[in-house]
């Protein structure tokens, strides 16, 4: 009998990590893969990409609507409250044998309650990493106590989610699923994408993502002022912004990119959703990520691209050596970006690696999901390190390719 997995998604980010892996499920003769969409992917203002993941041919078994018009820290609690229960009422109908949860973000957090409540195994994607910068740190390690099976993207990450009392006969580090897509993505060539999103981008453009530092009480519209500022200083650069990220915050930010395109009109553009393809195509060809998202971290350096990245919102994640960290004013960042288009800089990033996997992440996922013993996974008993606490040298599970 096939095992019933459910996968949740909330957001165009968490989707286009999973969609290799939500694929494998789907078509896997052992597995029946249940899909629950819920967060920004049901409304109109973060792109509606509740259509996407139709138009990629999954079947969605339940929506969740969480109201997300408003952008305060009481808004967010409000729309928590309303994904909790929602959620524990499509996981009460639908009752998988185990529930898939990607990363850090609240939206998974209510479907890990909710999960916990309804007594059904949990297992997650990329936990044991750091962001110190956001609210999303604290919430990603709650996920982690609240989930069954662990799924890193790299061995130090593995580590800490031992180090947090979970068995390490449960923890995997089988890599970064972002890598599986660039492994197989179609790309699209600079002109396909160029009339894709209506706008010639030219050879020299920038990517630009930047979501709010939640865990301040500084102005949002601060930060992003600066890097604008920033921008405008490689007026021979075109600039594609992507979606900011349904944080508090996240409309005065938005709403300043807009207005930056607007007087910018030959020269930025703002796709509030790109989808995974056309996204990793920009990336392909930009001459640098900016701003301050993981993609930043995890994708560009597989891609040889550099990144810039922006302030405290990744504080404690893995760098590769393609990664340049700078403050949030305008010279810091004007600064790192001279030096991620200096020829000597470029030409070490070809050169450099990552400690994010091989691109083949979905399948060891698969394979165990589909072969990890369920009976007693609720019950967890906490691990703790040695006297020595030099940490735990115990060999994952063997991975059949």
């Amino acid at each position: 009998m096939a095992r019933d997995i459910a996968v949740i998604t909330g957001s165009r980010a968490d989707y286009g990590l999973l969609k290799p892996l939500m694929a494998m499920l789907r078509d896997d003769p052992q597995t029946h893969l249940r899909v629950i969409v819920t967060g920004m992917h049901l409304h109109p203002r973060f792109g509606a990409t509740v259509q996407t993941i139709e138009a990629d041919g999954f079947i969605i078994n339940a929506k969740v609507e969480m109201p997300l018009e408003e952008d305060s820290p009481t808004a967010v609690a409000h729309a928590m409250g309303a994904g909790l229960p929602g959620i524990s009422e499509v996981l009460g109908h639908m009752n998988p044998e185990i529930l898939v949860i990607l990363g850090d973000r609240y939206e998974m957090f209510c479907a890990a309650q909710a999960a916990m409540l309804m007594n059904i195994p949990i297992a997650h994607i990329h936990g044991g990493e750091s962001s110190e910068g956001t609210m999303d740190e604290a919430i990603r390690h709650a996920i982690t106590k609240l989930s069954h099976l662990h799924f890193t993207a790299a061995e130090p990450y593995r580590q800490r989610v031992i180090q947090m009392g979970e068995h390490p006969s449960r923890v995997w580090n089988v890599g970064a699923l972002g890598l599986d897509t660039i492994r197989t993505l179609p790309w699209m060539s600079l002109e396909h994408l160029e009339a894709a999103i209506a706008f010639p981008l030219g050879e020299h453009f920038f990517l630009v993502t930047y979501h709010p530092v939640t865990l301040t009480q500084d102005d949002p519209e601060a930060p992003i002022r600066e890097l604008l500022d920033a921008l405008s200083a490689f007026p021979h650069f075109k600039i594609l912004f992507t979606g900011v990220n349904a944080d508090p915050g996240h409309a005065a930010i938005a709403e300043e990119i807009t207005r930056y395109c607007a007087r910018h009109t030959n020269r930025a553009i703002q796709v509030q959703s790109l989808g995974q393809v056309r996204y990793l195509s920009a990336m392909n060809h930009c001459a640098a990520v900016v701003g301050n998202s993981s993609s930043g971290i995890l994708e560009a350096p597989a891609m040889k691209i550099p990144t810039v990245n922006i302030g405290a919102r990744q504080l404690g994640r893995l760098r590769a050596p393609s990664v340049l960290d700078c403050d949030e004013s305008s010279q810091s960042i004007q600064n790192a970006l001279h030096h991620a288009l200096s020829s000597p800089f470029k030409a070490m990033v070809k050169k450099s690696g990552h400690p994010f996997g091989d691109g083949h992440s979905a399948e060891k996922i698969v394979e165990i999901l589909k072969s990890h013993q369920t009976e007693g996974l609720l019950l967890k008993k906490f691990f703790d390190f040695p006297a020595s606490g030099k940490g735990i040298d115990h060999p994952p599970m063997e991975i059949k390719h």
